[in-house]
């Protein structure tokens, strides 16, 4: 990649992906090299995530760069010179990273968002010790049913799946096959609809679990 790959005008960028030949050729490949760079810190960068490195990790990183590459060259004609080139470039390759993470996520990871809702679950995750847990079990109990009961079906797997069984935002989000702030928008009015059944019954919460 040359050294001013990334610093070229939309003029430039554009001339050298519609054109021909070795042109082509070289734009091509040096944009390939400019999304292969960000899908690697990305995939670094969300390593925690999946447990996985070394040539999985590489793997997922060049897939990601590949399939950015099939959609920036397919939707050229959408770009409409309102950023830098390579602004919108990124974001195609931020989305295969996210989606291919989430994939990822659900094949080598617990999937448990379909079991029920025991509150030993909810005590585990709010780090209750055990001799608290009896104190705290009716209502422990009380939030459970609230999450079974009160919850529409997508809330309660977004809930369970992002505060009880810490399943990244990307990973769900790919599942569901929606988006971060939808799956946000979703915990936030499952978390509201637990306080305001909580609070129907009597119960003096001020949160309900927190995603980590």
């Amino acid at each position: 990649m040359s050294a001013d790959a990334a610093d070229r005008t939309v003029v430039e960028w554009m001339a050298g992906l519609r054109g021909s030949g070795v042109r082509r050729d070289n734009t091509v490949a040096e944009l390939r090299d400019l999304l292969l760079r960000v899908a690697r810190f990305e995939c670094q960068r969300r390593r925690g995530l999946l447990r996985v490195g070394g040539p999985e990790l590489e793997d997922i990183a060049q897939q990601a760069a590949n399939d950015a590459l099939v959609s920036i060259m397919a939707k050229l004609d959408e770009f409409r010179g309102e950023s830098r080139f390579t602004t919108w470039a990124y974001k195609f390759v931020m989305f295969q990273v996210s989606t291919k993470i989430g994939r990822h996520f659900w094949r080598t990871g617990p999937a448990t968002v379909d079991e029920p809702v025991d509150p030993d679950r909810i005590a585990d995750r709010l780090a209750t010790a055990p001799d608290q847990r009896a104190e705290q079990r009716e209502l422990l109990g009380a939030l459970a049913r609230a999450v079974e009961q009160d919850l529409t079906e997508h809330q309660r797997k977004v809930f369970v799946a992002i505060a009880l069984d810490d399943v990244p935002v990307d990973a769900l989000a790919a599942e569901l096959g929606s988006n971060r702030n939808a799956v946000y928008k979703a915990l936030f009015d499952a978390r509201r609809k637990l306080r305001t059944s909580l609070a129907g019954a009597g119960y003096a919460v001020s949160a309900t679990p927190e995603p980590r």
